[in-house]
């Protein structure tokens, strides 16, 4: 499906700066999902089209864009109080562009860590967020886990997870950081790493994105009580 592109402003402290975007509205969409990417990649990343691709044929409008950092060229992220200020520039876009549909933040690993903390700042109010891969910790490090906000989110949240991911390793501290959650579900990728891949299961980055996109739509349409078309 064609998607549209948008330039969106962004006020962050040393000023105004613009970021890229992409939209798209299928026809009788009944939701809009925005959706962030990872700390290394851009909106444009083979998961994320295979994703959003996916999400259309089921109806969800989209809104994938790129964080400030990446749209400068650098390739650290900048302070999480930048990445909360694009959340939030985002999800007045989204409403100006579809003021009708409900609004939903998803983000692969760091995207969709910044969705949460722009929630818990409450930055943002979206129906549901979805983390494609929550990055609780730094691989090998699970003393400097990314867990303490959290509980102050008020959505409901969806943690879509590989089993073998080595930034929820141990997985019982990743289970006691979903339990922490006021509304919260885990949707398992047996044997998944961090980009969902699975050992001995040779597939394209596009195709597993889009693979994870039925699983997310499920969990929107029983949270909006919305029947399947």
């Amino acid at each position: 499906m064609h998607e549209s592109d948008l330039r969106i402003p962004v006020q962050l402290p040393a000023g105004e700066v613009e970021i890229s975007a992409a939209y798209a509205l299928p026809e009788g969409a009944w939701a809009l999902v925005a959706v962030a990417h990872g700390a290394g990649a851009g909106m444009r990343h083979p998961f994320l089209s295979g994703f959003v691709g996916a999400l259309h044929a089921d109806g969800v409008a989209t809104l994938r864009f790129n964080f400030p950092y990446l749209e400068a060229g650098r390739r650290m992220p900048g302070p999480a109080a930048h990445a909360i200020a694009t959340w939030s520039a985002v999800a007045a876009t989204a409403d100006a562009q579809a003021p009708g549909l409900p609004f939903w933040a998803a983000g692969k690993s760091y995207g969709g860590r910044m969705a949460s903390m722009a929630a818990a700042e409450s930055a943002i109010s979206p129906a549901g967020l979805v983390y494609l891969g929550y990055p609780l910790h730094p691989p090998g490090s699970p003393d400097k886990a990314r867990t303490a906000h959290l509980p102050d989110i008020a959505q409901a949240q969806l943690f879509v997870e590989g089993s073998k991911d080595p930034f929820i390793d141990p997985l019982d501290q990743f289970e006691r950081a979903v339990a922490s959650c006021r509304d919260a579900e885990t949707v398992w990728i047996d044997g998944g790493g961090h980009s969902f891949e699975v050992k001995g299961h040779k597939r394209s980055a596009d195709d597993i994105g889009a693979g994870i996109a039925p699983l997310v739509v499920e969990w929107m349409r029983r949270r909006s009580q919305r029947p399947a078309a």
